[in-house]
């Protein structure tokens, strides 16, 4: 079963952002309890990069979720200060998000998560900026967990999210990022992967995204993926992940291993679904209009 992990407790919200800010818990754990309804598995609090306050703001958040849900939390921001204040206020193990590779991240972060035994989501991003393909994602992979290793935290306590790019980018990056998780058993045995699901809708009109992040996300199980970090208010995409919807499956999994299937070969909703994965593996080429051609 796929693990998900709820994205909506987000700063950058516009309706979230001033609740966090203001200390409102009503908003808050107004989706935090929807989120559990609806069999999220995590939840992320996002606070960004909380410059200011950043530990108070973690803290408060944490205890105030915590105390009306009972979900384990993924601790969402770049302030190190913040996510030891989370780990220490949370009544149950962590999910930190996230530990990329450059130096000081490094140093800052995996300590924390060996001290209060959590788990880690290590994000393939390097010195050097985005992985530019399945290999470099692969090279990070060995480094980032070696490094994990070293301070004690095992691959199993490691999720590895090889970063998803918008389809409206360079769709060679979609194409690796299925490829790395392919791979990834052989590289970490025992590690975990993740994704930012809704990355991959990033830029594009409100009316796509739900689809493009359903169908990638077929696409990216298809490939072995454990878990994503998900809209909790897409219900469509819960039940896709929850096995109730195997029809939509099936017509992705179809399109994706035969080229020759064509979008007419479904009834309508399906057909939707097949053109999306002829626009995700880059044999259409993207567009705002590709669902009405």
């Amino acid at each position: 079963m796929t693990v998900l992990i709820a994205e909506n407790i987000n700063v950058i919200s516009k309706s979230i952002g001033p609740a966090i800010r203001e200390r409102q818990a009503a908003p808050i754990l107004e989706l935090a309890s929807a989120a559990f309804a609806v069999g999220m598995d995590y939840l992320d609090l996002n606070i960004g990069p909380a410059r200011k306050n950043g530990a108070e703001t973690m803290r408060w958040l944490v205890e105030t979720v915590q105390n009306d849900v009972e979900l384990p939390l993924s601790l969402d921001t770049t302030n190190a200060e913040a996510i030891n204040a989370g780990l220490e206020a949370s009544n149950q193990p962590a999910l930190v998000n996230s530990v990329s590779m450059q130096p000081e991240r490094l140093e800052a972060l995996l300590p924390l998560v060996a001290r209060y035994q959590a788990d880690m989501i290590g994000l393939l991003w390097g010195t050097e900026g985005m992985p530019r393909d399945a290999d470099e994602r692969a090279m990070l992979a060995v480094e980032l967990v070696y490094a994990a290793n070293q301070v004690g935290i095992p691959n199993e306590r490691i999720w590895i999210d090889p970063i998803v790019t918008p389809v409206s980018g360079d769709i060679n990056q979609l194409n690796d990022c299925r490829r790395f998780l392919a791979m990834l058993p052989d590289i970490a045995p025992g590690c975990k992967s993740v994704v930012g699901l809704s990355n991959v809708s990033n830029g594009s009109p409100g009316r796509l995204r739900a689809i493009l992040n359903r169908t990638y996300f077929i696409m990216l199980k298809h490939e072995g993926l454990l878990a994503a970090i998900v809209d909790s208010q897409d219900m469509e995409l819960t039940d896709i992940a929850r096995g109730r919807r195997p029809d939509i499956v099936e017509a992705v999994t179809a399109s994706l291993e035969d080229e020759r299937v064509r979008p007419v070969d479904f009834p309508p909703e399906l057909s939707d679904y097949v053109k999306t994965v002829q626009v995700l593996t880059g044999r259409t080429l993207y567009s705002d209009s590709w669902l009405d051609i």
